[in-house]
């Protein structure tokens, strides 16, 4: 399944991806991507310069997360996109369901995000490279039914987040939720592979949804608030959960 199109004009296509697509094409990439995907419907131009070689990729998700993404179909777009994602003027809005419950009602939590020294494929707290994540809780499941893992964790229960990330680390939201003793339901890199085995069995994929993307548009100056609905495998999960 390809991305579903929120929105279009001459200089950018704003899409909802599905969860398992990867962004950038690569090496290993054995399906197509969104990367593909996009340059495709443009044609594929050619021409010099960074627009060209990120083939009008501004910003990524992760393979296994899903939501908002915005494409820039030209240079000039490319260029007025990237700025604002450099300069922190975009504003990211996610869901999350993480295990446990959390303390307070909304946090903030700034710890520099790395490479993992020992497994080049994750990342973990630490290093030089600033990362900022606010969070405030949606709704607590303090006895979630059919979800025994849930009690497994030292917090009990879970918590659904709306997670903004005031930087753009890769991992962020992963990354810093397990830092803060709440990794999301059903990850299989940072959940632990215990957890992750009795997630995936009420819980089929992660728990992260990008639900909304507001940025300047490049070409009318004009600011613009675009938004996906939470998926249907994670609204079953929800409803649920919902059922105490």
């Amino acid at each position: 399944m390809g991305p579903r199109i929120i929105f279009e004009d001459q200089d950018v296509c704003v899409i909802d991806k599905p969860a398992g697509m990867v962004v950038n094409r690569s090496q290993t990439s054995t399906s197509d991507t969104v990367q593909q995907w996009h340059w495709a419907r443009l044609g594929e131009p050619a021409g010099q310069g960074e627009f060209y070689d990120k083939q009008g990729v501004v910003h990524r998700l992760d393979k296994d997360t899903s939501g908002v993404m915005v494409l820039a179909k030209t240079p000039g777009a490319y260029e007025g996109l990237k700025q604002q994602f450099l300069e922190r003027k975009t504003k990211k809005t996610y869901l999350a369901l993480v295990h446990g419950e959390m303390g307070e009602e909304q946090g903030i939590i700034s710890a520099p995000i790395d490479r993992h020294p020992k497994d080049r494929m994750k990342f973990t707290v630490g290093g030089n490279k600033a990362a900022i994540t606010e969070w405030r809780v949606v709704r607590r499941y303090l006895h979630p039914r059919g979800v025994p893992q849930a009690q497994h964790h030292p917090g009990g229960g879970l918590t659904l987040l709306s997670v903004e990330p005031h930087t753009g680390r890769t991992h962020q939201i992963r990354v810093h939720m397990k830092h803060l003793g709440h990794p999301i339901v059903s990850d299989p890199i940072y959940g632990g592979r215990k957890i992750h085995r009795e997630d995936i069995k009420w819980c089929r994929r992660l728990f992260l949804h990008a639900k909304s993307l507001e940025f300047v548009h490049p070409g009318t100056g004009e600011k613009r608030l675009f938004e996906s609905e939470l998926p249907d495998e994670l609204v079953r999960v929800v409803k649920k959960l919902g059922r105490e």
